[in-house]
């Protein structure tokens, strides 16, 4: 089952429709230009995580496009539905996702109401280490997308694509200043003489909903990193929504040390032990 509303969608509020019949224009904005904002958000066994967190980021993206709010109530239940209407899933992906709804076939807007779709698939198992791949394009730390979690996505297939034909599962971007940055769809942190480092905002990464979490609760510093830190760090490991924290042990093909480290799997006991408390809040 799929919850859709708004402009492209056929307008009003959301509603529960089987996928077959859930339809969305082919004039809409987030179709022909990837005008639009999305979030993913898991859900174990029907309850999603930390959802509270990734609405309030779903919001500050869409005004950072120039959207306006979208309604978070309406799409909070939508989520419900979807995962209520669904066969039971261990862990479920729930995609949420917000376009600008209908406009012209060029990059011009039309005033409107947006376009909002709900939709879960079986998140399947996670891969327990990552295997990385630094990729020769750069982040824009200073770009109009920077921060936002658009669906303007394909530079990112572009280079997952690049560390798969690479034998990798997690591509890593610098920054425009040569800094360590992101992954495709992981934020990175690095166990350095001690300390826990990761990227700060400014470097252009995605403020990550689990980045936030494990700052919250291990603690960490946001530092400026050398792309070099990947190989010379004692620990690396990855954070995201699907892969929780994930151990890197190899870069560019090469392996690393041991991984988990002590630093990785302390923070991985962690955020499991914490996690509990923020199911559907």
């Amino acid at each position: 089952m799929i919850w859709v509303g708004g402009g492209g969608a056929g307008g009003g509020a959301g509603r529960l429709v089987e996928e077959a019949q859930a339809r969305v224009s082919v004039f809409d904005h987030g179709l022909t230009v990837g005008d639009g904002v999305f979030e993913t958000v898991k859900a174990d066994h029907g309850s999603p995580f930390a959802l509270s967190r990734h609405l309030r980021r779903l919001a500050r993206s869409a005004e950072g496009l120039g959207l306006g709010s979208p309604d978070l109530d309406d799409i909070r239940r939508g989520v419900h539905a979807v995962l209520d209407a669904g066969p039971p899933l261990e862990r479920a992906r729930v995609r949420i996702t917000v376009t600008a709804g209908l406009a012209p076939l060029g990059s011009e807007r039309t005033p409107g109401e947006p376009t909002f779709v709900v939709a879960a698939a079986d998140a399947g198992p996670w891969q327990s280490y990552a295997d990385v791949a630094v990729v020769p394009w750069t982040r824009n730390e200073r770009g109009a997308l920077t921060g936002l979690k658009t669906t303007s996505y394909a530079e990112n297939v572009r280079a997952l694509a690049y560390a798969k034909e690479r034998g990798a599962n997690e591509a890593v971007f610098a920054n425009t200043a040569g800094r360590l940055c992101e992954g495709t769809g992981s934020n990175v942190f690095a166990v350095l003489d001690g300390r826990l480092l990761t990227p700060p905002l400014s470097s252009g990464c995605l403020a990550g909903i689990t980045r936030e979490l494990v700052l919250e609760w291990f603690g960490g510093e946001e530092a400026d990193l050398e792309p070099e830190v990947l190989t010379t760090a004692s620990e690396v490991f990855l954070t995201s929504t699907v892969r929780d924290v994930q151990p890197v042990r190899s870069v560019d093909g090469a392996a690393l040390r041991p991984a988990p480290g002590s630093v990785t799997q302390a923070v991985m006991e962690s955020f499991a032990k914490h996690s509990a408390d923020l199911r559907d809040p």
